[in-house]
């Protein structure tokens, strides 16, 4: 029975069935109606084309012949709710709906929802749109954006690592000129050496940034006071910004802590710190401020990232040029950056991106041109205690002894690798695959006692590798290699076993101290 409408206690002529139900009646989109007890007592014609049912079918019938059985029994609560507060509003803000044909198949919906009040009581009526073509060619646009994004990291990987590459080529070139040459220039060498180095070691930032964008950069999260962390880094944060800017920090005493990597937060702070520095050339002031907060269900239903929740806020504000919409939108984007060339890799801001988040926070940016900008960002809170720890010496080295197994598909990186660890004073074994270092171990006329493997090979793992190593010669130390992050790699099958797992790239003093500390837990265990 279609439902019969009276006009609003407030109007001064009456809504009558026959004004609304032309309009009903004819308009693109499907519109159905429903009384307090979710039963369908209206449906228009648009309702066949969009869910296959003809009107008459679902007169009568509950609402959730017209959704996924998946979502019918979360939709009840809401539909309860709804029908006790009703307020014409769009149905489920920052969530994906779908509707359901009669065929069973789903599709994506927007769905508006309008209380009205008839002479048989309170209806909901529901405008339902199908987006399947729309939503078609939001991800073809997502894709285009994803492919020009990927397109704009390809190349600015490209130019920092060209510019590397030629610098190591080169020092290498007049490093090989010094020792050729009579007599030999150990200066001259010893100066290229170090330019090689130095080369190398900005390689490996630009790969900890990308990684940190990715959220799979190697890290060593632990319960950090948030002020207390800020306040660390404020010396250099306030060498970093000049004289003609003003640093205030503005913190809440009572700030919570959080779960973080202390190297990462003194990272954020100066980014951000210098990024607000570089938006105000004629001077201004940049603000630190910390504060609690809590993102609360509906909160979390709007944003669809969010997780509800208690969080710690981080914000750095200036009062300089602010941003256009246009530099908002690809702002934390991979190489996008808004200085001169020369002046920024535009990684920094998509390194605090990829940070916030693989600690399960969020970002905010708040900006406007000629009105500084804000960003916020939010970690959650811990009620854990920050633990003490003891300054990290590194021990020294002892005289190396012992035969190690070198496991490499990369031959140049086996062969620096086996050079570094003869010099150090070792007996080398070096093959290129699982099966070959098993072939060794079992001709071997001597123990092998430390076995040095990289993590991803053909055919076998290296972690594979450690676990049959280990049956067949428990007492056998392990050392674990990979360009890889721990993240990434199943691996605490062997490291809950003693095992030791480095990061590429590093350093020949830390694979030597590597080595040194797993032959040292052998020994406390055997």
């Amino acid at each position: 029975m279609d439902p019969q409408w009276t006009a609003s206690p407030r109007s001064t002529e009456p809504s009558t069935r026959e004004v609304y139900y032309p309009v009903l009646e004819a308009s693109p989109n499907a519109v159905v109606a429903v009384d307090a007890h979710a039963r369908i007592t209206y449906a228009n014609p648009q309702v066949e084309s969009t869910f296959g049912y003809a009107p008459a079918e679902l007169i009568g019938q509950s609402v959730e012949i017209l959704l996924p059985e998946r979502v019918a029994g979360r939709h009840v609560a809401h539909r309860d709710g709804f029908l006790a507060h009703p307020v014409a509003r769009p149905m489920g803000i920052g969530l994906d709906l779908a509707g359901r044909r009669k065929d069973g198949t789903e599709f994506p919906v927007e769905i508006s929802l309008s209380p009205v009040d008839t002479v048989d009581g309170r209806h909901i009526f529901a405008t339902v749109v199908d987006i399947t073509a729309r939503k078609a060619m939001e991800g073809q646009l997502l894709q285009a954006l994803k492919l020009e994004s990927i397109g704009r990291l390809a190349g600015g990987i490209a130019h920092d690592f060209n510019n590397m590459l030629f610098a190591i080529r080169g020092y290498a070139e007049l490093l090989e000129e010094d020792l050729s040459a009579e007599p030999i220039s150990r200066e001259e060498a010893f100066r290229n050496v170090r330019a090689i180095g130095n080369a190398a070691d900005r390689a490996t930032e630009l790969t900890s940034q990308l990684l940190a964008f990715s959220r799979q950069q190697v890290v060593s999260p632990k319960v950090v006071d948030l002020n207390a962390a800020v306040r660390a880094v404020e010396p250099m944060a306030r060498r970093l910004i000049g004289e003609n800017v003003e640093l205030r920090l503005r913190f809440s005493p009572d700030a919570g802590r959080i779960r973080a990597d202390s190297g990462q937060l003194d990272q954020i702070v100066i980014n951000l710190v210098v990024n607000a520095r570089d938006a105000m050339p004629e001077g201004g002031t940049v603000t630190i401020e910390t504060a609690n907060t809590e993102f609360d269900e509906p909160y979390a239903t709007e944003h669809f990232d969010v997780v509800p929740g208690r969080y710690v806020m981080l914000a750095v504000s200036d009062t300089g040029t602010g941003m256009e919409h246009e530099v908002r939108e690809h702002i934390f984007e991979p190489f996008y950056t808004t200085k001169e060339r020369g002046k920024g890799t535009g990684l920094g801001l998509a390194t605090i991106y990829g940070i916030v988040r693989q600690a399960g926070g969020h970002i905010w940016l708040y900006s406007e041109p000629g009105h500084g900008s804000t960003f916020k960002l939010y970690f959650p809170r811990v009620d854990a205690v920050p633990a003490d720890e003891p300054a990290e010496v590194a021990p020294a080295l002892d005289s190396a002894s012992g035969t190690v197994l070198v496991v490499e598909d990369e031959p140049s990186v086996r062969d620096m690798t086996s050079r570094l660890l003869e010099r150090a004073g070792y007996r080398v074994t070096a093959v290129a695959d699982a099966m070959a270092a098993l072939a060794v171990v079992e001709a071997a006329t001597s123990p092998i006692d430390v076995l040095v493997t990289d993590v991803i090979m053909p055919n076998m793992s290296g972690i594979r590798l450690a676990e049959l190593m280990l049956e067949r010669h428990p007492s056998i130390a392990l050392v674990l290699l990979s360009g890889y992050t721990s993240e990434t790699l199943d691996l605490e099958r062997v490291t809950a076993r003693g095992a030791t797992f480095l990061a590429k790239p590093l350093t020949g003093a830390q694979l030597l101290r590597a080595i040194q500390g797993a032959k040292g837990a052998i020994r406390t265990t055997s």
